[in-house]
């Protein structure tokens, strides 16, 4: 394929109609982008002071190479291979038809994703605005508290945020893949790192942040062991295990094509594992850095780094207001956190709609239309479980949201990451030796051919156990053992 250079960055012809990435930086921006979301920013860092800070985080790069890596080139290469989205690329690879059924898998995936995410995507647009104006001024953690558990219970104010987040998406996507997703895409990235970067120097230089440095980048494996007798001590060392294997897999949103799609828009020039590794690191980074910001503050201003999933939403505001400019460093925060959401939100959009284009023959117009359409009813029940469907719950699970967010993590994501491993390593699907090809196809690292028994047998036991342990405590509560 043609190439020129253009700003430093390679370009990629158009073939045929099939929309490209104007630049290899826009493709691995955009796909760390997908990846780069509320799992980086807000989940990692309350797992991380959970587990103990360092050790923690150790181990979750040793999943992250030998259970996530593998699988994202694996979607690139089903994408790349195919040039097609999930919608039409098994039965492109496969014509047989043994493997047709799965393309509705990334479909139903990103829509149920977006069906929550939306409305948390709103909560963060929503604590801009708050953060910005002040209505946290002078308020502690209990104060912070009830201005978020009102934010929740007005169904107005959470359907309007919800909104806002949907329009902005879509209409970024209708410019299409290099004016709206790429161009847009790209520069609320550089802005995310720009603003993440402002941050870690503010937290890092408070009085008191080094011991938050401390906390979290000198491992102490000890604390992977806490418990008074032993058998508590390999209790927190598996929960932690079982916390770093999932973090690792669900934190590059594997399993539901949202990564294959990317992998449809590029070329041959660069190797598939070379701009994984890329992506990966980059999606590491963001993730770093936001301990590196929440860390350090905490401990300078006394708070505890395991406060669970309000660290974000109700402890940091309280901590940003006893810093100096507290308010704009806070409101810079919910900017950088706003970003990195949208940034989900826009290519999780796009999947949706090459979907709907290659399945149906839709114009990209069309596409954003009914799309949009679809999204917004179906955010709906999410941003009224709080308030005017609170009372929809169910035994384990809890909320609408919950529940939304445990079909999609603890099904959705395992699942079709097993289903993507065994179509590219197995002779019923699209077979080693196709997808090893493709991978190689280029310039840069090469995927390791001598892992090959691993994929096919470590990493499905591995997804099996995550798959499993995530019904384990949920079983318990079912059957009345806990």
């Amino acid at each position: 394929m043609a190439r020129a250079e253009a700003a430093g960055a390679e370009k990629i012809e158009t073939t045929g109609e099939r929309e490209r990435f104007g630049s290899r930086l826009g493709f691995i921006l955009i796909s760390a982008g997908c990846a780069i979301g509320l799992g980086n920013v807000w989940r990692f860092p309350y797992i991380t002071g959970e587990y103990g800070g360092a050790a923690f985080v150790l181990m979750y790069l040793v999943f992250l190479v030998i259970l996530g890596l593998p699988v994202m080139v694996m979607e690139f290469a089903v994408g790349r291979a195919s040039q097609k989205s999930a919608a039409k690329a098994f039965d492109t690879l496969q014509p047989s038809g043994r493997w047709h059924w799965f393309s509705w898998w990334g479909y139903i995936g990103c829509m149920v994703l977006m069906m929550f995410y939306t409305t948390v995507g709103g909560w963060m647009l929503s604590f801009v605005v708050k953060m910005g104006t002040g209505a946290f001024n002078g308020l502690d953690s209990a104060g912070v508290g009830a201005v978020f558990n009102g934010m929740l219970a007005n169904p107005t104010e959470l359907v309007g945020w919800m909104l806002v987040v949907i329009v902005l998406g879509f209409l970024v996507c209708n410019l299409g893949l290099q004016k709206g997703v790429e161009r847009i895409t790209k520069a609320m990235m550089v802005c995310l790192l720009g603003i993440m970067a402002l941050l870690v120097i503010r937290a890092v230089t408070l009085p008191g942040g080094l011991e938050g440095l401390a906390f979290y980048l000198v491992p102490d494996f000890g604390k992977l062991f806490a418990g008074a007798t032993a058998a508590e001590q390999w209790a927190t060392f598996g929960n932690a295990v079982f916390a770093a294997m999932g973090q690792a897999f669900f934190t590059l949103s594997l399993g539901i094509a949202a990564m294959e799609i990317f992998g449809s828009y590029i070329g041959k020039e660069r190797s598939l594992t070379g701009e994984a590794l890329r992506i990966c690191g980059l999606d590491t980074a963001v993730a770093l850095m936001a301990g590196l910001i929440i860390f350090p503050a905490c401990f300078a201003f006394a708070v505890e780094p395991d406060s669970g999933p309000g660290l974000v939403f109700v402890t940091l505001p309280s901590v940003f207001n006893q810093m100096p400019l507290g308010q704009l460093w806070g409101a810079l925060f919910f900017v950088f956190m706003s970003f990195a959401a949208l940034s989900t939100i826009i290519a999780v959009f796009e999947n949706l709609i090459s979907w709907s284009m290659d399945k149906w023959g839709w114009t990209r117009r069309t596409a954003v239309a009914r799309t949009a359409g679809i999204v917004t009813v179906l955010s709906l029940p999410c941003a009224l479980g709080f308030n005017v469907l609170s009372g929809v719950t169910v035994p384990a699970l809890g909320d609408i949201q919950s529940i939304e967010d445990f079909i999609v993590s603890n099904n959705l994501l395992p699942l079709g990451s097993l289903f993507f491993v065994l179509f590219c390593v197995t002779k019923s699907g699209w077979g080693w030796d196709n997808f090893l090809a493709e991978a190689d196809a280029g310039k840069g690292a090469r995927f390791p051919a001598w892992s090959r028994l691993w994929l096919k047998f470590g990493i499905p036991a591995l997804i099996l156990a995550i798959f499993a342990m995530g019904y384990v405590p949920k079983i318990a509560v079912w059957l009345g053992m806990v």
